[in-house]
């Protein structure tokens, strides 16, 4: 790594330090109901429409129960809108319905804080359809995410109450105190530095040079005209002019990164001007995807009485990133071998000059690339300001590694931190089987029906990467979305599996995967992904919640120093990588081995 990419992580690091803390002060405050007396009476009445009381705490499975509910009931909203936006009002472009699989796919996709997409938002997503179904999508995932991890905090916080809080309560005050007031100051930073935000029809403007370019050619009936083989007849066609989408963006990119959702307005997401103008907005946006995540290893530490804990949580999460852009970065920077020049004995003299550029914005360049790739992808949020499918073999399998590590690297909002504590209580299950004591968490003890739950959550998200690629590979219609054969190929297919099930929603954008096969094999995926986890995460926390907390003695293994760091990262690697050794070793691995042969 050079120095500028060792400064730039430096300083990344350094200030979401300093912003994380006080911000897991306050998400501490929401979760124990701390707040102040004006906040308490601006929220009553939105209880009592809603026929319940901040006081009224909920079992597990009524907590689970209402937040099944509300998710399935936020997929036949975001559906509807996709199918009837055509005859809906802010629709200046005039966008079609959206197609049935495509619809069914996106409205799962965001419900679930997955924000896969399919499709290219400007030229297929009005309005109204990007305000009303995407974004309100994006602050609900969010705080539905941060409610489970607020339900698992009181769990283990919890003596023997049996109770874990209330749903309706949590997403209230997570939306209206957390993801509001961050999102409109974040929008309006974003629209001080370029990001357009107005409801103005699609803008023509002239280029500075004409564009020549083939097309179909259309015959009288206004179909394609095809030659003897079926393929399309072409014809030259050149235009001087290019349009310009335009649409309320600053306000949709703010809580798509605040809240780790990821769904870009554009097409080319973050890498688009409109979207992510300039360097500093570029840091910002990174920093902001990791900032919640961050902030509930401290919310974690006060909830159950000892800042160490989220400190070890949080330094476990911290060392698995930076072995991460260690990785990356070199891997880019070294570029690619065979665009190499040739010496006088026709072997490579020299790596790629300046790196591996392909896929990039210039105005970013490898090292801000390479770490947006790793941040985006580490916290289950799916933007991206580079396109994966252009990374070398060794870089496009980070992003692809850390999703399959169960997205616990600081992770999405609240899903990363759950996901942490369900290898931590791993992690002391192993240890305690280890020097012949009944394991330990946090003054609970982890027993026989706390870690058969801990196994599924852990083992739901592999089973559905791994069927999901078998599936796909075997299909005719898998098969038929792969523009690579190969084993270039089957990382695409791999990838699209792994951002599903892990809920995080990049891609590899070589894959055509907007069609019915891969709309319903990617939403099933997403779906069983975040509720197959979610449900188990909050049977967790009831059992916890029932248990006494026990009084620490000289036989508790501590769970805070270096030891336990170190334990818990191992747990994550094996556990959480192993799965996918084999996967992996028939894509990115001997992709790269095919660049680089053994010698």
């Amino acid at each position: 790594m050079s120095t500028s990419s060792w400064g730039l992580l430096a300083l990344f690091l350094a200030v979401l330090l300093l912003t994380a803390w006080p911000l897991g002060r306050w998400l501490a405050d929401l979760s124990t109901g701390q707040l102040p007396a004006w906040m308490l009476r601006a929220e009553a009445p939105l209880y009592r429409l809603a026929g319940t009381s901040a006081s009224q705490s909920m079992h597990w499975s009524h907590y689970a129960l209402a937040l099944l509910a509300f998710n399935a009931m936020g997929v036949l909203v975001v559906y509807a809108l996709q199918r009837l936006q055509i005859w809906l009002p802010l629709n200046p472009a005039g966008m079609a319905a959206v197609s049935p699989d495509s619809a069914f796919n996106t409205a799962v996709s965001f419900v679930t804080n997955t924000n896969w997409q399919g499709y290219a938002g400007e030229s297929t997503m009005s309005y109204l359809t990007q305000m009303l179904a995407l974004a309100v999508q994006n602050f609900l995932s969010a705080a539905t995410g941060i409610a489970v991890a607020f339900a698992l905090m009181r769990g283990f916080a919890g003596r023997s109450t049996g109770v874990i809080g209330n749903f309706w309560v949590d997403v209230t005050r997570v939306t209206v105190w957390l993801l509001l007031p961050l999102s409109l100051v974040f929008a309006l930073f974003l629209v001080g530095q370029g990001v357009i935000q107005n409801f103005d029809a699609y803008q023509d403007v002239t280029t500075l040079e004409a564009t020549r370019f083939q097309q179909p050619k259309i015959g009288p009936d206004g179909l394609a005209l095809k030659d003897d083989q079926g393929n399309p007849v072409m014809e030259q066609a050149m235009t001087d002019k290019q349009t310009l989408a335009m649409g309320p963006v600053a306000s949709q990119e703010a809580i798509k990164m605040i809240g780790t959702n990821g769904g870009g307005f554009f097409n080319a997401n973050s890498a688009h001007p409109f979207e992510n103008p300039t360097d500093l907005s570029n840091l910002l946006q990174m920093l902001a995807i990791f900032l919640i995540p961050a902030a509930l290893c401290f919310a974690f530490g006060r909830e159950v009485g000892d800042l160490r804990q989220g400190w070890a949580v949080l330094a476990a999460m911290t060392l698995l990133f930076v072995l991460a852009v260690m990785v990356i970065t070199p891997a880019e920077q070294a570029g690619n071998p065979l665009i190499g020049a040739l010496g006088v004995d026709q072997s490579v003299s020299h790596l790629q000059a300046g790196g591996n550029m392909e896929g990039k914005e210039v105005r970013f360049g490898i090292t801000a690339s390479s770490l947006f790739a790793v941040i985006t992808t580490a916290a289950s949020c799916g933007a991206v300001n580079a396109m994966h499918d252009s990374l070398t073999p060794l870089g496009g399998m980070v992003p692809m590694v850390l999703m399959q590590l169960g997205e616990v690297v600081f992770g999405g909002v609240g899903s990363g931190l759950y996901g942490m504590l369900i290898f931590a209580m791993l992690a002391v299950f192993i240890a305690g089987l280890m020097i012949g004591r009944t394991p330990e968490y946090l003054g609970k003890k982890i027993e026989a029906h706390e870690m058969k739950l801990t196994s599924i959550a852990i083992l739901v998200t592999p089973l559905l990467v791994l069927a999901g690629t078998a599936i796909a590979v075997l299909a005719d219609g898998g098969r038929a979305g792969v523009a690579n054969p190969g084993a270039h190929g089957f990382s695409e297919i791999l990838y699209a599996l792994s951002s599903a099930a892990n809920n995080n929603g990049s891609a590899f954008a070589g894959l055509s995967a907007n069609t019915p096969f891969y709309n319903l094999l990617l939403g099933l995926a997403v779906w069983l992904g975040r509720f197959g986890v979610i449900v188990p995460v909050l049977a967790i926390a009831g059992a916890l919640a029932a248990k006494k907390r026990l009084a620490v003695t000289s036989g508790t293994m501590p769970t805070h120093g270096p030891l336990f760091v170190m334990l818990l990262i191992g747990t994550v690697l094996l556990v959480g990588l192993l799965n996918y050794v084999p996967a992996l070793a028939l894509g990115p691995i001997v992709e790269h081995l095919m660049l680089w042969p053994v010698r």
